[in-house]
């Protein structure tokens, strides 16, 4: 029960971030994802090119 108690306590000392900063944080995750994940698919087609280039 102490355990419960004291992670409580250590909740109300953590500073939670604002609505806005939330969505500012959010919204740079989601970009950050779309973009790293064109980048990986970019290379992976490129390579798919020139490997079915070799072997035809």
């Amino acid at each position: 029960m102490n355990f419960l108690r004291d992670v409580w306590k250590e909740l109300k000392k953590t500073s939670w971030p604002t609505r806005k900063e939330l969505t500012k944080y959010t919204i740079t995750v989601i970009a950050t994802v779309v973009v790293i994940g064109l980048f990986v698919f970019g290379v992976d087609t490129g390579v798919s090119y020139l490997v079915n280039l070799l072997i035809n």
